[in-house]
């Protein structure tokens, strides 16, 4: 029995030292990726229509290392007074994401479970970037968002997803048919 730390302890370094030159590997192949996402990520933040930036940079208070870059469509005083989302509510929301390069690979529109176009998730459950988005909006709000890889997918690959993916969203809140945890 008292060899038994010693072997656990043996196979969760080979393991951090495997995990460690996956990392590595990961890193240098995707390279060229990761340089063409964080210039166009760069060139997001600072475009501009009519002298003003088009997207405003957020940051969730619980995080500030974290942020998104987020567009509203809408007159916010048109939806100020409906309700928003807390961090432990489910939301109906309609979307499609798209990369960088405006290739889309995800969408609701074709979600007909909870309605038309409708996809419902937590908002806890869902990316980072996402997370932050929805808590600054209300029901009926439209908005474009750019998520940093470091608040999507990180280093690991989802789908059609590379790793190292800024990603871009247009999401409309529709509803919340949970405000609260759901009971």
């Amino acid at each position: 029995m008292k060899k038994f730390p010693f072997f656990a302890l043996a196979l969760i370094a080979c393991i951090a030292i495997i995990s460690c030159k996956s990392e590595e590997e990961t890193w240098e192949k995707y390279a060229d990726w990761r340089e063409i996402n964080n210039e166009w990520l760069k060139e997001q933040e600072n475009l501009t229509v009519d002298g003003e930036l088009y997207y405003q940079k957020l940051s969730p208070n619980y995080d500030q290392g974290n942020y998104i870059l987020i567009h509203w469509f809408n007159d916010r005083e048109d939806t100020k007074d409906n309700l928003s989302p807390y961090y432990t509510s489910t939301v109906d929301v309609k979307y499609i994401g798209r990369l960088y390069n405006d290739e889309p690979f995800d969408s609701s529109y074709n979600n007909t479970t909870y309605g038309d176009s409708i996809f419902r998730t937590q908002v806890n459950g869902v990316i980072a970037g996402w997370t932050t988005a929805l808590q600054q909006m209300h029901v009926g709000d439209s908005v474009e968002i750019i998520v940093p890889y470091q608040s999507g997918y990180g280093a690991s690959s989802s789908g059609i997803i590379d790793p190292y993916s800024n990603l871009k969203f247009n999401i409309k809140l529709v509803d919340i048919p949970y405000w609260e945890a759901k009971p």
